[in-house]
């Protein structure tokens, strides 16, 4: 059982740094640093968007409108982050 948990954790993990990933590449993409047109950096950021727009777009329905700024990354990082210690602290104690 602390295989699944170990598992599960490495998967948050993974899933974090690509919701970092995401943003940067937003910020760069807003900013023109990098070039859109190019085939490969099209490819990444569609990937990067079509992973972590399906858990994203939940709670950009329940933040208010904060103008150009969009802070539902950072919400999600905490919700993961509540997962993570929820699994360690509370869950595998139980389990092991």
């Amino acid at each position: 059982m602390l295989a699944l948990i170990r598992t599960i954790d490495l998967a948050l993990d993974i899933y974090t740094w690509i919701i970092i990933a995401s943003a940067i590449f937003s910020w760069l993409f807003a900013f023109n640093v990098i070039n859109s047109s190019n085939r490969f950096v099209a490819s990444v950021g569609d990937f990067l968007y079509r992973v972590t727009e399906p858990a994203l777009r939940p709670i950009r329905r329940f933040l208010p409108d904060l103008g150009g700024i969009d802070i539902s990354p950072i919400v999600l990082l905490l919700i993961i982050f509540f997962v993570r210690q929820l699994l360690w602290t509370t869950i595998a104690p139980i389990l092991v």
